[in-house]
């Protein structure tokens, strides 16, 4: 068997778990998202320490405009908090921040913060974190299938990969669900087409370094084919995406 590289180009992850793990706490839920932004800050810290490139997060679903008034509004303002703080830090990692998801019905102040934060992170080259906020994949698909109809392009598979949200680098190798639920939310659905699936029972504000290189570890057992025959690739192993 053909074991995967041992750590993957392009890591996403659904952080999931912060509302119960405040819960059992007896905490107010946006407690657990503070602890998310934590958990969060050590992720990046060593992707960028195991050489991984690229990093994806699902920070905040177009669905999760359905939740309490009480826990949006937390979460709006707690973006705001962890940018001004968060951005210094990033830039001294090496840090590249690209914002995902649909801006419009963010505040003006919010929808600044995220573009002065790319702005301040756009030379970084060690690792780029994608933040998907407001996002959907179905809202991702059928914006680019929008665009290319505006501009009068055939929709190919090609043309809506060049359009898509994610398009500045490969698709994910290794997605990441924490918290115990096993499913993709809406989360990455044109892009994870073949990405490598790992579950965690730990809920995020518990995902440490042990619990990343435990679904590191996982992926290199796992045999990449695309398509292929185990036997096609002893002989011809498929070339890497390099961003």
């Amino acid at each position: 068997m053909t074991a995967s590289s041992a750590v993957p180009h392009h890591i996403a992850v659904v952080m999931d778990g912060n509302g119960r793990w405040a819960t059992r706490r007896f905490l107010p839920r946006v407690a657990g998202h503070k602890q998310g932004v934590e958990s969060l800050r050590r992720c990046v810290t060593a992707c960028v320490d195991r050489g991984v490139s690229v990093l994806t997060v699902f920070a905040f679903s177009s669905e999760n405009w359905n939740r309490p008034v009480e826990e949006v509004s937390g979460l709006m303002q707690l973006m705001v908090h962890a940018l001004a703080r968060e951005v210094p830090r990033l830039c001294a990692d090496g840090v590249r921040l690209h914002f995902v998801g649909e801006r419009g019905g963010l505040s003006a102040k919010l929808a600044s913060g995220l573009l002065q934060a790319e702005a301040a992170t756009a030379h970084n080259t060690r690792l780029v974190l994608n933040v998907c906020f407001n996002y959907g994949g179905r809202w991702d698909i059928a914006r680019a299938a929008a665009q290319l109809a505006a501009r009068g392009e055939a929709l190919t598979e090609a043309s809506l990969d060049r359009a898509m949200a994610l398009a500045h680098v490969p698709d994910p190798d290794l997605l990441i669900r924490t918290g115990g639920e096993q499913r993709l939310s809406n989360f990455l659905l044109w892009q994870s087409a073949y990405a490598e699936l790992f579950f965690s029972d730990r809920l995020w504000p518990e995902f440490d370094e042990v619990a990343l290189d435990e679904a590191i570890a996982a992926y290199g057992r796992r045999e990449r084919r695309f398509g292929q025959t185990s036997a096609q690739l002893a002989v011809e192993p498929r070339n890497r995406q390099v961003a």
